[in-house]
């Protein structure tokens, strides 16, 4: 099938962006997620808004304690470490278990968010790195913390007419450990189940995350005694569901030992 007919716009900057995002627009940034909706019909805006060649939301910057990455960052270039990585290596080992190599060249860290898919890696992943999202809307630049960025199914903390301009990520210090385990049916597909642990003696952080949920990512902020099959227990009730979480988020923990 091909597209619904709709208007286009390529904005400059991200205020006069706001300005085409009014009545039933879409932003397209690598359109991994958007591209096949509009050709499946399943997406038809009156006005598509092109972002992915915007300059300020391509900037990156980094300072002593966080690196701020432009939504429009690919998951190739954290992967390929093109950009600074604040994560001690968490961000590109995530970013290079992104679908396949052709859709990590194209798609972006802040299209992910924003879309919000559960199965998909960076809602997760930001929930358990924690950090600042950078939002710009009619009224100015506003901030949210990324661990409550989305709030559902495909839905975030974005306001219609809003635009997710940057992540603010905070630097782990050389001393922090963290795991990473996601199943999925065949490599390259969406994930049935996502865990992650985070340990940094240097700020005395233990956290830990569960995604592709029906819902939201599920954050626990304070995993020091952390029990995987109580924590998967509270969000599953499908008994498959259940233990697939459960070895996800054990198998996270146990990652949390190796040398990074």
């Amino acid at each position: 099938m091909k597209p619904a007919r709709f208007d286009y716009e390529r904005p400059t900057d991200a205020r006069s962006t706001i300005s085409f995002l009014k009545g039933h627009s879409k932003l397209i940034a690598g359109g991994q997620s958007l591209g096949p909706m509009l050709n499946l019909r399943v997406a038809q805006p009156e006005r598509v808004v092109d972002v992915r060649r915007m300059a300020e939301l391509r900037a990156v910057s980094d300072d002593a304690q966080s690196v701020t990455l432009g939504a429009c960052i690919t998951h190739a270039e954290i992967e390929d470490r093109r950009v600074p990585d604040p994560s001690r290596g968490f961000m590109p080992f995530v970013a290079s278990r992104i679908a396949y190599r052709a859709v990590r060249n194209r798609g972006t860290i802040g299209g992910s968010l924003a879309h919000a898919d559960p199965a998909a890696d960076w809602p997760t992943a930001l929930a358990l790195l924690g950090g600042t999202a950078i939002i710009e809307g009619a009224s100015g630049r506003r901030e949210a913390p990324l661990d409550r960025f989305v709030t559902g199914l495909f839905s975030t903390v974005l306001a219609d007419g809003e635009l997710l301009v940057a992540l603010r990520i905070p630097k782990l210090s050389a001393q922090a450990g963290w795991g990473y385990w996601k199943f999925c049916r065949k490599a390259g597909e969406f994930a049935q189940a996502i865990g992650g642990a985070l340990r940094d003696p240097a700020s005395g952080r233990v956290r830990a995350v569960l995604g592709a949920l029906q819902g939201p990512p599920h954050v626990i902020a304070d995993a020091t005694r952390c029990d995987p099959e109580a924590e998967a227990a509270k969000l599953c009730s499908d008994r498959y569901d259940r233990r697939l979480h459960a070895v996800a988020l054990a198998r996270a923990f146990a990652q949390l030992e190796e040398p990074r």
